[in-house]
């Protein structure tokens, strides 16, 4: 499955970790995650030499191509909330996950959008879990 993974840069790198832990765990399900390098420490400083429109180009493309989006929402970030609706949107699949007592924002929480599903977690392994159950749902087993 394609997945496009979505995490906070400009809004903070905390969360660092986790999003390589996701990515890495996507890619040994032998799942395509084509924003892989998102999740990466050197993506702060590649992504300094690409201009903004085609950043935009760029991640829209992804967005349309993708099967399903994953999206670590636990550092706000207006990128990736712009990916969240664009997804909707065009009708995709989004999970958004979460650290358990993490503030997020009322617009992806109280959403009710059929397409969006929510998992709070308070361990790596949970993460993985809430990340599993929804692949596995979205291949019907």
């Amino acid at each position: 499955m394609k997945i496009y993974f979505s995490c906070s840069l400009t809004g903070g790198r905390d969360d660092e970790a986790v999003y390589g832990l996701i990515v890495d765990h996507l890619v040994s399900r032998s799942h395509e995650v084509l924003t892989a390098h998102l999740a990466r420490p050197e993506v702060m400083e590649a992504e300094k030499v690409v201009d903004a429109h085609e950043v935009y180009l760029r991640d829209v493309a992804w967005v349309e191509e993708c099967d399903a989006c994953i999206a670590e929402v636990s550092t706000p970030s207006h990128g990736v909330g712009y990916e969240i609706a664009y997804a909707l949107g065009l009708g995709k699949p989004v999970l958004c996950c979460y650290k358990q007592g993490a503030v997020v924002s009322k617009m992806i929480l109280g959403n009710d959008s059929q397409n969006l599903s929510l998992g709070p977690y308070e361990s790596d392994s949970q993460v993985l879990e809430v990340i599993d159950r929804f692949t596995d749902d979205l291949k019907g087993g």
